[in-house]
């Protein structure tokens, strides 16, 4: 293993220690690394951070912008051990990585989604999306933790959801909504009946008895998202999956506005909910609120 490389799994071990889960990093980084290695090089320079960052030269700003913001974050640490090493300028390129601005869905298009997905061809693959947009929407989990639940993390008889070892390694407890845990129910009778020996623990599950993964779901909402007659509202607000734990943050707000509640008092109530960091990430759905 080139020296390189052993840095950039102590980086990656460090920063996973404090509860960062870096797949796409740990990608971009031995993506970097093999490219150094190819053309000889021993140490990190600007020039072959943008060099690398700008491939290929057909990708958008945005993407390698990313790419850039990867290699910076290493070089960054690497600097604290090997003085030599230089740290790509953060605004070097034009397509830094922007946070999208949210298409909050209303109650109809919630609605379009789950009517959408019912139309899918084969029965359970139907019943599971439709029952998994339910969820995201009614709870705001993030679609990682809502595909990741197993039988045993639901507790109808408690009307609660564990959550194990999300974001930042953290596990909650999610309260739910007596019609929440009455449309689980429902699901997962008719899981049961339609998939009597799946392959998986999983709460979800595929046509094949398996646990549903990111990859499949992804594609499959956007194309849902189309069924449902869904549009972006501009090239950075696009009907997303995380968007509708946006969607669920700004409601919960809209009804604290409503019923004059103290909004800033919920924001660590709603934070410790969504399972965030802390109360300060739940201050950006302030910015997705109508005034």
């Amino acid at each position: 293993m080139s020296e390189l490389r052993s840095a950039i799994e102590q980086h990656l071990t460090v920063r996973r220690a404090l509860g960062y889960k870096l797949e796409l990093a740990e990608r971009l980084l031995g993506q970097f690394s093999a490219y150094l290695e190819a053309i000889g090089a021993t140490g990190i320079t600007t020039e072959l951070a943008l060099a690398w960052a700008t491939l290929p030269v057909a990708a958008s700003p945005e993407w390698q912008g990313l790419r850039l913001s990867a290699v910076g974050g290493f070089a960054a640490w690497l600097q604290t051990i090997d003085p030599s090493t230089e740290v790509p300028p953060a605004d070097l390129l034009p397509g830094r990585p922007r946070r999208a601005v949210p298409y909050l869905y209303s109650e109809a298009e919630i609605a379009a989604l789950i009517v959408a997905a019912r139309r899918l061809p084969f029965a359970l693959q139907a019943l599971s999306y439709e029952y998994l947009i339910g969820l995201l929407a009614a709870t705001g989990l993030r679609i990682g933790e809502a595909i990741r639940l197993d039988r045993d993390d639901v507790d109808f008889a408690a009307a609660l959801l564990r959550v194990i070892g999300s974001k930042w390694g953290k596990s909650r407890h999610v309260p739910l909504h007596p019609n929440v845990v009455e449309a689980l129910g429902r699901y997962a009778r008719e899981r049961d009946r339609l998939c009597p020996t799946p392959s998986t623990p999983g709460f979800f599950v595929s046509t094949v008895g398996t646990r549903l993964r990111y990859s499949v779901v992804s594609p499959t909402f956007k194309r849902l998202t189309r069924e449902a007659g869904l549009a972006p509202r501009s090239p950075r607000c696009r009907p997303t999956l995380h968007s509708l734990r946006h969607s669920f943050a700004v409601r919960a707000l809209i009804d604290a506005y409503r019923s004059d509640r103290d909004v800033h008092a919920l924001l660590p109530l709603l934070a410790t909910y969504l399972g965030h960091g802390g109360p300060s990430a739940a201050y950006w759905y302030l910015t997705g609120t109508p005034s």
